[in-house]
């Protein structure tokens, strides 16, 4: 074990640890042995396909082995951190599996990222190893790689699964492998927070909590051995990955369709082809979805659990998605950080439609507190609060950040507003945390105020969300000038230039001659949202 890696790592108390343990919560096995086992017990089932590729159960265990030796033999040790960069085709799960395997710590990054993230997960995480497969019809990823490899210093090797990159291919090994052993109360991954302060944060997830956190999921959803689960969001994101996702249902012993294009015309299709079970989706996405069922003449019968979550589904999409995928509905209230809810397939219509779900382990802890950090009265709207035993005690190397993000007693402040029916069901009012949820991308307004206040000619700027009834929110800037206004278009692509990732631009720009203030001196943003028929510029998408 690189004991590099328990650095900045905050672990659940040891007697609360030796409780869930005995208890058989956590099982102390490492994460890879859910699919392994299969291998064993369903060695000729599909296990992961796409449209080009499948691959058995064993032939997946066997592919992941052989990247597994090669980057050992490269010399990467166990805990060593990897910055993961990969989109949804077969070979995320043979990567993925292989670097869980080789004992070295996945930084699950997303394919929309760019430099300026790649490089700080490198920094923050330490990781020795960037490995990526790209996005189809990046054109600017080369020069992004360039730039990772001179900036992050930390790096002894990037891996690309392009074979025009000019740099190497993922190192493979011999047949033979024997994984190393694994400390289950370790860091088996790292997610990526929405990003609520600056840039994101890295969420440490443990073999023994990610563990329990996929097997709460799949209880929750009656998760069956023959699923067929389509990846349409980005596989890296926890929703997708473990909630029950691709590893809930490779564990369960079913099959995961990858697919990089999240269109009804695509994805309708491979739901008949393959006879898919179960999928993910964010509201923009249900929305469209929905919609399209109007007039594509797929058979969709196979579907039975369709999960909205990632930003709050309004009560008239849910009803619609209802109307559409008859039985289907799922809504799934969660975060990377931990507490996960579902609605029940078997609850009534009125609950699916109007909740976001209760939660899935009967260990987690919820507290909905006042500004004041006090606890409200039953049924009251107030923040919530969480803790339990796949909800992290800390971020990863942030201790400033932690002594605000976390209570004394360990409670997660969430930045969630919401209420908690008696029937425990949680009903999502809003947030406290100064963020933009666009289509279930969530990132702090600060960071992309950062970056517009390094332009030459911005002397203020104020980053808000902007209400749409497709993506939930769109990306607002207001901005006060010194020279030159720079139009919407040259601002994203200043942007982009200083590596922001493209779901993080700009959609309204607002340019004011000043900034309406609060009595403490700070810029009053929603002032600024009140403020109506100003001009301003939209960019269509």
């Amino acid at each position: 074990m690189n004991n590099d890696l328990l650095n900045g790592f905050k672990p659940h108390p040891e007697e609360i640890e030796l409780h869930y343990k005995q208890q058989g919560i956590w099982d102390n096995q490492p994460i890879w042995e859910l699919i392994a086992r299969n291998a064993q017990d369903l060695p000729d089932r599909c296990a992961v396909r796409d449209l080009s590729h499948q691959l058995t159960y064993a032939e997946l265990l066997k592919e992941a082995d052989l990247i597994a030796a090669g980057l050992l033999a490269k010399g990467f040790n166990t805990g060593e951190r990897v910055v993961f960069q990969w989109s949804n085709q077969v070979s995320f799960a043979t990567t993925l599996l292989g670097i869980f395997r080789a004992g070295l710590v996945p930084v699950m990054s997303l394919p929309a990222h760019r430099q300026n993230e790649i490089c700080h997960f490198a920094q923050l995480s330490g990781a020795s190893v960037y490995i990526t497969s790209g996005v189809e019809g990046d054109a600017s990823r080369l020069s992004m790689i360039k730039q990772i490899a001179e900036q992050a210093k930390t790096l002894r090797g990037i891996y690309s699964a392009d074979d025009m990159d000019p740099f190497d291919p993922l190192p493979k090994g011999e047949d033979d492998f024997t994984p190393p052993s694994t400390d289950p109360d370790a860091p088996a991954l790292f997610l990526v927070s929405g990003g609520t302060t600056g840039l994101p944060k890295l969420i440490p997830r443990s073999h023994n909590d990610y563990r329990y956190n996929i097997a709460c999921a799949a209880s929750a959803c009656e998760l069956q051995s023959n699923e067929a689960y389509l990846a349409v969001l980005p596989a890296a994101h926890n929703f997708p990955l473990g909630c029950p996702g691709i590893l809930g249902t490779l564990a369960m012993g079913g099959q995961v369709v990858f697919t990089r294009d999240a269109s009804p015309d695509q994805c309708f299709e491979l739901i008949e082809r393959f006879g898919v079970t179960a999928t993910a989706l964010v509201p923009a996405l249900a929305q469209v979805w929905t919609a399209a069922t109007a007039w594509e003449a797929m058979d969709l019968s196979s579907l039975h659990l369709l999960q909205v979550g990632g930003s709050k589904l309004a009560k008239s999409d849910a009803q619609a998605v209802m109307a559409a995928f008859p039985d289907a509905l799922q809504q799934v209230f969660g975060m990377a950080e931990g507490l996960v809810c579902y609605t029940h397939l078997g609850d009534t219509d009125e609950t699916i439609v109007t909740t976001q779900g209760r939660p899935m382990s009967p260990l987690d802890e919820l507290r909905v507190v006042d500004d004041f950090g006090q606890d409200v009265v039953a049924g009251q709207e107030g923040e919530l609060l969480t803790r339990g035993p796949y909800t992290l005690r800390g971020y990863y190397r942030a201790e400033i950040h932690n002594r605000r993000a976390f209570t004394p007693d360990g409670f997660y402040r969430s930045g969630d507003r919401v209420r908690i029916q008696p029937d425990g069901n949680i009903v999502v009012t809003g947030r406290i945390k100064d963020v933009v949820n666009r289509g279930g991308e969530t990132f702090a307004c600060d960071e992309i105020e950062e970056h517009l206040l390094a332009h030459p000619n911005i002397l203020q700027a104020a980053v808000l969300p902007m209400p749409d009834t497709a993506l939930g929110e769109r990306v607002g800037a207001a901005i006060v000038c010194n020279g030159k206004v720079p139009t919407l278009q040259t601002l994203r692509s200043f942007l982009i230039e200083r590596g922001l990732a493209t779901f993080k631009l700009p959609e309204h720009l607002h340019v004011r001659s000043s900034l309406p203030m609060t009595p403490v001196g700070k810029i009053d943003k929603k002032k600024i949202l009140e403020i109506e028929g100003e001009s301003r510029t939209n960019i269509a998408y």
